[in-house]
């Protein structure tokens, strides 16, 4: 599997070629002159600057791919800044342990900000993202054990049961169903494999302005939204810290003008702007209560729902099908008739 050796060694490049399937069939792939192409209904899927792809070039998501190659390391830990890893920790719950050794997807990886924390921790990672921040990650993690394909949630190109662990930070959110885009995950991973996902809130009312001028913001190119965001987010954040020092009246002030033109308040430049232009650039974004996602949880029969400290963060467990077979031949044994002599 020589051409997506770029992107990871060897040992990985034959484990992730042995779980790759076709979108349209659930046929394995074979190596073509440009890429790989379906064993059985021979649809292909090319190789494009250095990334598989398993997704036409343009979707909604256009705006994150742009996003990404614009803030490429933005949101990397590196010696000085370490925000990645205790964010990863508190949304999701996990700690190193829990990933070491294991095989994780990550789902919408973008430009590898939390596949970075999860291959320092030891995890071997597979990150897919529908936009061509793939590429970002690709070039950011090439001396891990990491590989990044651009593919759709709705149709991951895998084999059934194939991951230990997966996870998702504040990306399902970002498609046009957020709970079928869930659902779809758990058949992919291994019994007793783990799933962890960070989404939006729908406790919290901040969010509704900037939903409101999202109406207009996500149908702007994503450059014009850039270079309006550079005047307005510098701009409210000054306002801010100036309102905040006027005595008694400041502070609620600054709440209200805060509330009403929402832009991050990060004290990192960089950042203040890449999240504001995260919030307003995306077609879809969607809320969410522990309520409805717990059901999801449920409903798709995993166990031991645990919450993270970021709302709304949860995670589970496949079960292991080793107990449930267990379960039915103990059933069978006491349902067996007692043979009398």
């Amino acid at each position: 599997m020589p051409r997506l050796d770029q992107q990871v060694h060897s040992r990985m490049s034959a484990e992730l070629l042995a779980l790759l399937r076709c979108t349209v069939c659930p046929a394995r792939l074979n190596e073509d002159a440009d890429g790989y192409v379906c064993s059985s209904c021979k649809r292909k899927f090319p190789l494009v600057r250095g990334v598989l792809r398993f997704v036409d070039e343009h979707s909604y998501a256009d705006s994150f791919g742009y996003q990404w190659h614009k803030f490429d390391r933005t949101q990397l830990d590196y010696a000085g800044m370490d925000l990645s890893d205790p964010d990863f920790r508190r949304k999701t719950g996990l700690k190193p342990e829990d990933l070491k050794g294991k095989l994780v997807l990550d789902v919408g990886c973008g430009m590898g900000r939390f596949a970075e924390v999860a291959t320092r921790w030891g995890a071997r990672v597979v990150g897919i993202d529908l936009s061509a921040a793939a590429e970002v990650a690709a070039r950011n993690l090439a001396d891990r054990e990491f590989v990044a394909l651009q593919a759709d949630v709705f149709a991951l190109p895998f084999a059934p049961e194939s991951f230990d662990y997966i996870y998702s930070m504040g990306v399902l959110h970002h498609t046009p169903d957020c709970e079928k885009a869930f659902k779809n995950l758990p058949q992919y991973l291994k019994p007793g494999g783990g799933i962890a996902i960070w989404l939006y809130s729908g406790y919290n009312k901040w969010f509704r302005f900037s939903d409101i001028y999202r109406k207009l913001t996500h149908r702007m190119s994503a450059p014009a939204l850039l270079r309006i965001l550079r005047v307005a987010v510098p701009f409210f954040y000054w306002t801010d810290r100036g309102l905040r020092t006027i005595p008694l009246v400041g502070k609620p002030i600054a709440g209200v003008v805060h509330h009403v033109f929402p832009v991050n308040r990060n004290k990192n430049r960089d950042i203040r702007l890449l999240d504001t232009f995260d919030w307003y650039s995306p077609k879809y974004q969607s809320k969410h209560t522990y309520e409805q996602v717990f059901r999801w949880f449920e409903s798709c029969g995993l166990v031991d729902l645990t919450v993270g400290n970021n709302s709304i963060g949860v995670r589970g467990r496949k079960p292991a099908r080793v107990n449930r077979e267990m379960t039915s031949e103990v059933g069978r044994q006491i349902e067996a008739p007692v043979e009398v002599r």
